[in-house]
Order: structure tokens, then sequence, then C-alpha cells
């Protein structure tokens, strides 16, 4: 099942909201590309207060944003209009030419940037094509579009390899 690693995330965790900031600015990295529906907010809901203070912390320890959406313009504006972090919306993920296009605007590189998503088909596998550190967060909520709850079957499949691969990682660094 060696095909499968192209979609695993380099972390996976329950929200966005965990993962340590600062630690990744310490280790170098300066920019970051979020996926917003299931990964920031709810489907289609605006910023709320804790999307708006995490973008306030990020522009605090010196992290660059940008928001990369397959949505039309008018859902990613109204995101961006209150947590004031760039754009870029119908981007074709998981096409790699929106990631480095992200990357361009922020002025960072692949070793500089990392991606938070929900979704493996297009967030993570576009991240890794692009040759970017791809952490993989829980859906916030499960109501979604009739595409994205088939695609979530799918991506059942392969988060059981990947907890079964982690789980051998684990086992053979331990001896």
């Amino acid at each position: 099942m060696a095909w499968l690693e192209r979609f695993y995330p380099d972390v996976y965790l329950d929200s966005a909201y965990e993962i340590d900031y600062e630690g990744l600015y310490e280790q170098g990295y300066r920019g970051v590309i979020f996926d917003i529906d299931n990964t920031l907010v709810t489907h289609g809901a605006p910023a709320d207060d804790k999307s708006i203070a995490l973008f306030v912390r990020l522009r605090n320890i010196g992290l660059a944003s940008m928001l990369l959406s397959n949505n039309k313009e008018p859902r990613v504006k109204m995101f961006h209009d209150k947590v004031h972090s760039p754009y870029i919306y119908k981007a074709g993920k998981p096409s790699v030419k929106s990631y480095k296009k992200a990357m361009e605007l922020m002025g960072t590189d692949e070793s500089t940037t990392f991606f938070v998503g929900d979704q493996l088909f297009t967030d993570v596998w576009g991240a890794k094509k692009a040759g970017i550190k791809a952490f993989l967060v829980k859906p916030i909520h499960p109501k979604e579009e009739i595409q994205i709850v088939l695609k979530r079957r799918l991506e059942w499949i392969v988060l059981f390899f990947y907890k079964r691969h982690r789980k051998g990682e684990s086992y053979e660094n331990k001896r």
C-alpha cells in the first residue's frame, strides 16, 4: 500500500488550534497556508473569535499566513474580512499551482511553509505535491456537502493505513 503514502499527512491532529505555531517558527517556518471550511470554522461560517485570535497570534509570532480555498471569492472574502489574511479563491486544490502562488505571495518557500487543512485528497495531497509540510486536522463539523461526504469514506481507508503505518514507526523507533 505504499502508493497510499502520497496522501499521508506529516502531522495529524484534532484541531488547527492545537498546533504549536511558536515552535514551528523556532524551527524556521515563516508561512502557513490554511484551508478554511471545516479547518478553521464550520463549513460556510464567518470567522469567529477563536479564528480571529489565531490570526492575531500568528502575526505576533511573525508567521505570514494565506487562505487557500476551492470556494468562490464571496465566501473566502467574508472570512478574510475578519482575519485580515491574504487569500486565493477557486484554488483548484490539489493542483500545485496555487500552493506555489501562496508561497510566492508570502515570500516563503517549501522549506519554510506548512499547510493546515481537513481533507486528504485536496489539502494534504496538494501540499505534499508542492513539497511542503502537511498538517491534517479533524473536520470541525460532520455536516458536509455530499461530494465531501463521499470523499470522507475513502479518507477513512487511507487513515486506517496511515495509523497502522504510524504504529509500525513507533514500534520500530522503540527497538
